[in-house]
């Protein structure tokens, strides 16, 4: 099994790392995920993929298209469709806000964490826009700057010892 990690959040499954390197987030929510029958037993097995994933504002919903739960070993006939479109549950003025930023151009809804948090499956969706090649680069030279510094001063205060 895979080594489980605690958040502040809760015990984490699934993280997407090439969300803040693709976008820029702008705001985060969290949202409960609607599951169907053995989906929340292979969420805790930590057999979820929401690289790829995204959201849209349908009929006044969010749902999330394109995060895989793989199905559960001993499901047999009870499984579900590993890519299905499934409902987030969010407040309607959170709805409302998103769909008001998301209509904007560059803009769109992006899983960023599922956790499960007091035993429920939690995402935690982001409101992105995205970058540009020429932003990646300067975050990159940002962060590389940065570590560079760190290590500066870690090594500063190693010789004051």
């Amino acid at each position: 099994m895979a080594k489980e990690k605690e958040t502040t959040e809760g015990k984490l499954v699934a993280q997407n790392r090439k969300a803040r390197h693709d976008f820029f987030i702008e705001e985060t929510f969290e949202a409960g995920i609607e599951l169907r029958g053995t989906e929340i037993k292979s969420i805790r097995a930590g057999r979820m993929n929401i690289k790829d994933g995204f959201a849209r504002i349908e009929k006044g919903e969010v749902m999330l298209h394109n995060a895989h739960i793989s199905p559960y070993e001993q499901g047999n006939r009870f499984n579900h469709d590993p890519l299905r479109t499934r409902r987030l549950l969010l407040h309607k003025g959170e709805i409302k806000k998103l769909a008001g930023k998301s209509q904007q151009e560059g803009y769109s809804i992006i899983p960023l964490k599922v956790y499960i948090k007091n035993g429920f499956a939690k995402v935690l969706i982001g409101l992105a826009k995205g970058k540009k090649k020429y932003d990646k680069r300067e975050t990159l030279k940002q962060k590389t700057a940065k570590r560079e510094m760190d290590k500066a001063v870690g090594q500063r205060m190693k010789g004051m010892r």
